[in-house]
């Protein structure tokens, strides 16, 4: 059975989703986030970054939530939440993973955490106006994206099937909602969301995690 250490609406969510939708045997186990518990010693021993998610699954243990994302697609082919090898979407899978990791997650992350990239409050206030700029020029540019498989009768990122990408976006703009273009902003990303909060998956994630779809439906 798969352990997911997790905190809600954290890095885990994406796993959390994937997890429940390969309809797999999972259980949670929530950090103490709150009393720095991915700190712990304990913890640490498992993931020596300090930061949540991580996977195990008897002694193999796993963390990074994009990796975590990636090994349980391939983990369960036949769920199909990873192009197979040679689709002509398998290398547009891996760009969107990264894209989405290595340029809207850590675009995200500056913008949350601004006190670690600065020594004081004027610098840090600065630094939020950057990202808010820059995290809305991801936002576009997906906005662009969805708009253009839409035009092509696709309803996900990489086709009308959905795979780990989709579910790895809609935790990031989930977490980009507070910013002053947020996704629903975006008329095609709107679209998307209301598409992807119809998933059972993420149905069940987001009641798990205490998390309200109301503004996502139709």
């Amino acid at each position: 059975m798969y352990q997911l250490y997790y905190y809600p609406l954290n890095a885990s969510m994406a796993p959390h989703m994937i997890l429940e939708a390969l309809q797999v045997d999972y259980r949670l186990i929530k950090v103490d986030k709150e009393n720095q518990g991915q700190k712990a010693a304990e913890y640490l021993a498992l993931n020596p970054a300090g930061r949540i998610p991580t996977l195990v699954k008897g002694e193999f243990v796993l963390f990074e939530s994009a990796a975590i994302c990636l090994h349980l697609a391939d983990m369960h082919p036949s769920m199909q939440l990873i192009p197979s090898v040679g689709d002509v979407n398998r290398p547009l899978f891996y760009q969107w993973m990264m894209y989405l990791t290595n340029t809207l997650q850590a675009e995200l992350m500056v913008y949350f955490y601004p006190e670690k990239h600065c020594h004081s409050a004027d610098t840090s206030t600065e630094i939020i106006n950057a990202q808010q700029v820059l995290i809305e020029q991801s936002l576009s540019l997906l906005n662009d994206q969805i708009e253009k498989n839409e035009q092509s009768g696709q309803a996900y990122l990489l086709g009308n099937k959905i795979t780990a990408c989709d579910y790895f976006l809609f935790m990031l703009l989930i977490w980009a909602d507070e910013i002053e273009n947020p996704p629903l902003s975006f008329p095609h990303l709107t679209r998307y969301l209301k598409r992807l909060v119809k998933q059972p998956a993420i149905i069940t994630v987001c009641e798990k995690e205490k998390l309200s779809l109301a503004d996502y439906q139709e």
